[in-house]
């Protein structure tokens, strides 16, 4: 970092990345097995989890986790996340953080400002639920003798008139409309979920710490004070909009409306506690905030995947002021318009962004699976040894998913010489 007296401090590009990654968790020492303990470190790091439901290769909440501890076990049932998200004491619950994400169950009382404004707002996406369906619904749920699926729940009230496709081609009955309405306003919590990856609800009573909901609410600027603080700490340095984005939380302070919480606001209040320092970052025309304790390694080793909803890559045009890298997913475009394939995922080495790659875990093949490299395409600059540390990347995940075996694809301009280095290196890496 430069500066001169008086003056903002600089960073690099490269400063800027590695303080990026080292806020995420890719300097922290791997443990040989990851444990609760390995899981409490990552999640401190990356802050949430998004969820997703697609399940290409897998599911995204899992990657994350993966890209920074190494294999672990991902079982869904018993595994590190289901222990967290579902045994007691529970360390995580699902809810509107980033999207929808797993976060510490201690930002309970932090999103109830975001839950009142879903009650006022009648919800974020269905507008036209019954008070009397509310009223059932909330009746219904107390009843049961522990969590419940939409579909469990229709059983007991009925589906509650016809199923409707309008948003996105979602076929929600009017109880599972409800059910998500109550979530969002926090009278009911997400308790897990199906092997078919349904929803199971109850009472946030009987799902979260008794200690969590007896934690005082602050007031909306508070909380969004204390998101934003924990965004700089997950960013290590960034602008506005980002530590904005990192909670989806609303940017601009409005004097016409005082009682609204916002971002520039809680900045401001950062800047003057001393735990923010405003500074400026080669190429970013914005400017930036880089947290007291974030730190700037001399170099970064990491060698990893990152899932298209990594916090890494999710704010594309952070990823690009940071990495150079134009990442957009591509999964809703046509095929015959997709640039790089359906489910991409960006190539970390070091500090660079070097290739990404189309993945596909296929395990109807019935000789122990394959992972199916659709495509696979280097980034200008990319170093010689792109292709040798990719193929032990991909056997390293290939292992991690169960997966006996690896095909590469002819599409990408990476593609044939990491089809020449997949045979070399599987028997190399555990």
């Amino acid at each position: 970092m430069s500066t001169t007296q008086g003056q903002t401090q600089t960073l690099s590009r490269s400063q800027a990345r590695r303080v990026a990654l080292a806020a995420q968790g890719f300097l922290d020492k791997p443990h040989a097995e990851p444990t609760m303990r390995t899981f409490d470190r990552t999640l401190a790091r990356t802050g949430v989890l998004q969820v997703d439901s697609v399940n290409v290769l897998q599911r995204a909440h899992y990657m994350p986790l993966y890209s920074r501890m190494g294999p672990y076990d991902a079982d869904p049932r018993t595994g590190l996340l289901a222990r967290a998200a579902e045994k007691r004491p529970r360390r995580v619950v699902e809810y509107w953080a980033h999207v929808q994400a797993f976060m510490p169950v201690d930002l309970w009382p932090l999103m109830q400002h975001r839950m009142d404004f879903y009650r006022a707002a009648r919800g974020k996406w269905w507008k036209d639920v019954e008070d009397s369906m509310i009223e059932r619904v909330r009746v219904a749920v107390a009843a049961q003798p522990g969590p419940v699926t939409a579909r469990e729940l229709e059983q007991v009230i009925g589906s509650g008139g016809a199923r409707s496709k309008e948003h996105w081609g979602w076929n929600w009955s009017e109880a599972r409309k409800t059910l998500d309405y109550l979530y969002q306003i926090g009278e009911l919590a997400i308790s897990g979920r199906t092997s078919q990856f349904e929803v199971r609800y109850d009472l946030p009573e009987r799902v979260l710490p008794a200690h969590v909901l007896d934690l005082p609410v602050p007031d909306p600027q508070d909380a969004v004070t204390e998101l934003v603080r924990r965004a700089a700490r997950s960013h290590g340095v960034a602008t506005a909009s980002c530590l904005a984005d990192y909670y989806r939380l609303r940017q601009q302070h409005d004097p016409k409306r005082p009682e609204l919480p916002s971002t520039a606001v809680a900045i401001e209040r950062l800047v003057e506690a001393g735990e923010l320092e405003p500074v400026r970052v080669e190429g970013w025309r914005r400017q930036a905030y880089l947290h007291r304790d974030a730190r700037l390694p001399r170099r970064v080793g990491a060698r990893t995947l990152l899932s298209p909803f990594d916090p890494v890559v999710w704010e594309r045009e952070r990823t690009e002021q940071l990495f150079d890298f134009h990442y957009r997913i591509e999964i809703y475009t046509p095929p015959e318009k997709r640039v790089h394939g359906y489910y991409v995922l960006p190539f970390l080495l070091g500090e660079e962004i070097v290739a990404r790659v189309d993945l596909k875990a296929d395990r109807a093949t019935g000789d122990g699976g394959l992972l199916r490299v659709a495509a696979a395409w280097a980034e200008p600059g990319a170093p010689g040894s792109t292709a040798a540390e990719l193929a032990a990347e991909l056997w390293r995940l290939a292992g991690w998913l169960g997966l006996a075996g690896i095909t590469v694809a002819p599409r990408g301009d990476l593609a044939p010489e990491l089809a020449a280095a997949v045979p070399t290196s599987g028997s190399a890496v555990g």
